[in-house]
């Protein structure tokens, strides 16, 4: 669940002069006011960066002046937010940290480290700024939202459901947690009876029905996938991953997906496994899917079109289990592919025969990209996105040397696929 974290004051909270002595302003050659109000008009312009270059100029020169300080802080702020919407968030927990320093009694600059934390994955440092928060200004449901969301990351679905039960009703008129609360109680009911084992990279979960050999086998076979996608990203995800084995029963009951899925990545890999005695390919092929998912989504911060994530996903997977074409085929053929800005949405609401097509035609489309520009233009796609460019962007920084943009890409594959398969390509 995407919560949104509101701005901590408005920026007219800044507009703050400093009164200073007139005999103290004689001692400094420079003058704090003057850095002060400079930096407040640069804020006010939307120049942080240089804005803070002179409040903290203006600090330095008069410290005891709270005005001066608390402008300060509330820049750092501005600052943090401003690298939250970019999805920089090792780089916002330091502006909050700054802020915090200023003033360390202050509950709201521990909540928005912590935060920042938590979207960075960095959960220990995150729990211990919430924590703080929570004793230097009582409970809030945005708090108690992002602990649980650090309990749930790391399996731990009982104590991440009493923090999301304890921020209802501090919030109960917030229609995403009572949501939030209904789809981890799904899960409780279902989860509550697993067994669970672990490696040094996933937790895995498993019903009863699942037999132990299985459920181990499964982390053998992800821990030798995590290093050959890992390669293949030059990326290797540091926390552990959480993986579900379910009947298929609880799988529908759990996770409301479409009839068609066969696998969900949704911040826990979720597969629907009974009656297997062993690891086929196709399973293999599964968790391979599923944990390419994990890795474009820390890559991308979740900012990642459906069409490259699911082509990312489908290219790992036919590595170990290769279906043939058939729609793309004949999509081809007639010319009638999806449009990609369809295909950047969900695939949920696509009938059976487009929904086959949606998944090819993306593999294709990926495919065609990684051997032609190669893994490391892809990655720095991904990279770019991550940074929150849009697709459009995102492709153009990172085939800048082969002067293409999105369409560009498009036109490329439709001319390769014309080659492949004849017809008109389009």
């Amino acid at each position: 669940m995407k919560r949104s974290i509101a701005p901590l004051v408005p920026l007219a909270c800044l507009l703050a002069t400093a009164s200073l002595p007139v005999s103290s302003r004689h001692v400094y050659a420079a003058d704090p006011i003057l850095h002060n109000n400079y930096g407040v008009q640069l804020l006010d312009r939307g120049e942080l960066e240089k804005g803070i270059e002179q409040l903290e100029k203006a600090y330095s020169l008069y410290g005891m002046d709270q005005t001066l300080k608390g402008n300060l802080a509330m820049a750092y702020v501005l600052l943090g937010h401003r690298l939250l919407d970019k999805k920089s968030y090792p780089e916002a927990a330091e502006q909050f940290d700054k802020a915090s320093a200023l003033f360390p009694d202050e509950p709201r600059y521990h909540l928005l480290k912590g935060i920042a934390l938590t979207l960075a994955k960095n959960y220990l440092p995150a729990g211990y700024e919430l924590e703080r928060a929570r004793s230097l200004g009582g409970e809030t449901a945005e708090g108690l939202y992002f602990l649980g969301r650090i309990q749930y990351e790391n399996g731990e679905t009982d104590e991440a459901l009493r923090y999301w039960e304890k921020a209802a009703t501090l919030a109960p008129s917030d229609p995403s947690l009572e949501a939030l609360l209904q789809r981890i109680r799904r899960e409780q009911a279902v989860e509550a009876k697993m067994d669970r084992g672990h490696s040094s990279r996933f937790i895995v979960s498993y019903d009863s029905d699942v037999k132990p050999d299985i459920a181990l086998a499964v982390l053998s076979a992800l821990e030798t996938i995590y290093n050959s996608v890992g390669t293949d990203f030059d990326y290797f995800p540091e926390a552990r991953v959480p993986v579900i084995l379910y009947t298929t029963r609880d799988y529908r009951e759990v996770t409301r997906s479409p009839d068609w899925s066969g696998g969900l990545y949704d911040g826990k890999i979720r597969l629907p496994v009974r009656g297997l005695t062993e690891i086929t390919p196709e399973l293999r092929a599964t968790l391979r899917h599923e944990f390419t998912h994990a890795v474009v989504r820390d890559l991308t911060k979740g900012n990642c079109p459906t069409w490259l994530n699911e082509g990312l996903a489908e290219l790992q997977e036919r590595l170990e289990y290769n279906t043939p074409l058939t729609e793309l085929g004949r999509a081809a053929k007639e010319g009638r592919y999806l449009p990609f800005k369809t295909l950047e949405g969900s695939f949920s609401s696509l009938g059976p025969r487009e929904v086959r097509l949606a998944y090819e035609q993306s593999y294709a489309t990926v495919n065609f990209m990684v051997s032609t520009y190669g893994w490391y233009r892809v990655r720095a796609i991904l990279t770019a996105l991550g940074g929150g460019a849009t697709i459009e962007a995102a492709i153009a920084a990172g085939l800048k040397d082969f002067g293409l943009d999105y369409d560009g890409v498009v036109g490329e594959w439709h001319a390769y696929m014309a080659r492949e398969y004849g017809g008109n390509g389009r």
